[in-house]
């Protein structure tokens, strides 16, 4: 059996924080426990793709714990099986250079692969499982909080955080404006931040994926609350979020990223409706791309690295083809296989929807 000498790490899939913290506990935990060598693979895939990698030292992982982003890079494009040379090109071909990726981990003598990301990232570390019997351990992280196998993944917390903050201080100039105020949240697919940001903040509406929406009682809850003279609402939305038996709403597609579609515009659509239907001034805030930055809770911060902790001992123990999770207030395996065969998504019967509907939230039924 061929001894452990190397781990690689690569970040994939969209930035979040949390990412450095995890590197950062990989590298002292391999050194200090396991007297193992660590070599950072930038820009996620493309790393492999292309033989960009470098060692990483404790010099190199002191003073980022705190820091937001990640100091190897990521990209949510270059999927080794399915690569477009040049992506940006109007016409693109698609090739499996996945034996190209392969060189690079054989050139780097590393024995074993740490996966940082969501669903894409997994699913791509297990192709490399199948196909090539690559021993790979997971690492779920994601903002959205959509990937199984996890009761939670690291960087979730802050974006809850962040939105949070925002829907307080967009409470205050609804109330002072008489205005509703519309505030979209990320989350792809499931809609996580925006039900539990909603119910930190107050919100008023809260529009999931999960649960598809009516306008009209969405309005009507609204004008409910006019006539008992409170003269503003908070209506937080999941940019996944559709009426019923209508459509997401797309931003637009890129094609070449693992998840084509990019939602957004959903609080435009939502605001002007409910103006027209109700005759109050509404708003939209589109939080976006600011949910995934800054400095990562302390929660996410000690949760990340847990993970990669526990990610190097799954490496020594040899429990390949597994991703390291929170299960309840321990960190336990599971297969990636069965962590991205579908989405972790918000359960319309779930004590926390139940809370929501509890305390007066409108989720749009």
């Amino acid at each position: 059996m061929k001894k452990i000498r190397k781990l690689g790490i690569l970040t994939g899939g969209g930035d979040c924080p949390g990412l450095n913290a995890v590197i950062r506990a990989v590298v002292h935990t391999a050194q200090r426990e396991f007297d193992l060598e660590v070599c950072g693979i930038l820009d996620g895939y493309a790393g492999l793709i292309h033989n960009h990698v470098r060692k990483l030292e404790l010099t190199d992982v002191s003073g980022i714990l705190p820091r937001g982003g990640t100091i190897l890079g990521t990209s949510n494009r270059d999927n080794p099986f399915r690569y477009a040379d040049d992506w940006r090109g109007v016409k693109k071909e698609y090739h499996d250079v996945s034996a190209q990726a392969m060189k690079t981990i054989e050139n780097n003598g590393i024995d074993v692969l740490l996966a940082v990301g969501g669903d894409g990232t997994q699913i791509i570390a297990q192709q490399f499982y199948e196909k090539y019997h690559l021993p790979v351990i997971g690492i779920p992280k994601t903002i959205d909080n959509d990937l199984n196998g996890t009761d939670v993944t690291f960087g979730f917390d802050t974006a809850l955080t962040i939105a949070t903050s925002a829907i307080d201080k967009l409470h205050s100039t609804a109330e002072s404006h008489h205005r509703i105020m519309v505030i979209e949240v990320m989350g792809r697919y499931a809609g996580w931040i925006a039900l539990e940001s909603g119910l930190a903040g107050g919100g008023d509406v809260i529009l999931i994926p999960e649960i598809p929406f009516v306008i009209g009682s969405v309005c009507e809850k609204i004008n409910d609350r006019a006539r008992k003279g409170k003269r503003f609402s908070l209506v937080v939305v999941a940019e996944g979020a559709r009426a019923e038996g209508g459509q997401l709403v797309v931003a637009r597609q890129v094609q070449d990223a693992c998840d084509p579609i990019r939602l957004g515009g959903i609080a435009a659509q939502v605001g002007n409706q409910i103006e027209d239907m109700t005759g109050i001034e509404s708003r939209y805030t589109i939080l976006g791309h600011v949910q995934r930055g800054g400095s990562p809770t302390p929660f996410d911060r000690i949760l990340a690295t847990r993970f990669g902790y526990h990610a190097v001992v799954a490496a020594v123990n040899r429990e390949f083809g597994c991703l390291v999770g929170l299960r309840g207030r321990e960190i336990k395996t599971t297969p990636i296989k069965e962590a991205v065969a579908e989405p972790r998504r918000v359960n319309p019967e779930s004590d926390l929807v139940k809370t929501a509907l509890a305390v007066g939230t409108c989720l749009g039924k």
